[in-house]
């Protein structure tokens, strides 16, 4: 059985706003969020740790920073 974690754990493990990861679900670059009832939302564990470790690690790459 596929674990699910509510929106207080999930923005504690990736140190994200909620609206932050709303706009990056929106975009399709996060996992989509799951109706556990009609007002309660969560994600799979498995799918934000793989969203973690998809996440390229050091300085980020912007324009001017070189």
């Amino acid at each position: 059985m596929r674990k699910i974690i509510g929106p207080a754990e999930t923005t504690k493990i990736t140190n994200l706003s909620r609206s932050t990861l709303w706009r990056l679900e929106k975009k399709g670059q996060f996992p989509q969020r799951i109706n556990i009832s009609s007002n309660r939302v969560g994600w799979y564990e498995d799918e934000v740790s793989s969203w973690i470790e998809s996440r390229p690690r050091g300085l980020c790459q912007r324009e001017g920073l070189r």
